[in-house]
């Protein structure tokens, strides 16, 4: 990806959280919009996120708070190559705080969203297909997502790259490897703005 590219993806980014910024809301709010109760483990907005036009989707979940946590929750995005029946391949998932501010980008092992195992080199071509331009449950909401993945395509890569190495460590057979409970975050990157 050129570097025009991702400016034009960080200002995309900067330009939905300002419009949100203009309301008093951020890319939680919007999300929880008409929710009362927020619970762990739940996938907000129920039923998930789907584009039939590029086959992403993503859902919004956190885990139970912990005291002195920053990180609210994660966006897990998702892209189904051959459509809403085909397979589901995890790409990333974006950690955010309880403002929506952008904390962390992260690959989880296959247990963790029980997608259908799809290696680095499968994975990071459908990054740049991934695109929401759904109106549920926010527009914004869907456009930063977007943004946030091509802005940060390169250090995704190397995230799916690194989580194959982390799950290759060790020998042994990677298969029973992507369903052991204590891998559980394979690899993270810490954007410097969080």
């Amino acid at each position: 990806m050129s570097e025009d590219a991702r400016r034009q993806a960080l200002a995309e980014v900067a330009f939905c959280e300002t419009i949100l910024a203009k309301g008093g809301l951020n890319v939680l709010s919007e999300t929880f919009a008409g929710v009362t109760t927020i619970e762990a483990w739940e996938h907000y907005p129920p039923g998930d996120v789907f584009d039939p036009a590029s086959n992403s989707q993503w859902f919004y979940h956190c885990h139970p708070a912990e005291e002195g946590a920053r990180e609210h929750g994660h966006f897990h995005c998702f892209l189904r190559p051959e459509g809403p029946a085909g397979p589901i391949h995890h790409l990333v998932a974006i950690g955010v705080d309880g403002e929506g501010r952008l904390l962390r980008l992260f690959t989880s092992n296959q247990w963790v969203v029980g997608d259908d195992w799809a290696d680095a080199s499968t994975t990071i071509p459908l990054l740049e297909r991934f695109d929401m331009q759904m109106p549920r449950p926010s527009y914004l909401v869907n456009r930063w997502l977007t943004a946030i993945i091509v802005a940060y395509g390169e250090q995704i890569a190397d995230l799916l790259r690194q989580r194959d190495a982390a799950l290759a460590e060790g020998g042994g057979d990677i298969d029973a490897r992507r369903q052991d409970r204590s891998l559980e975050v394979l690899s993270e990157f810490f954007p410097a703005a969080a």
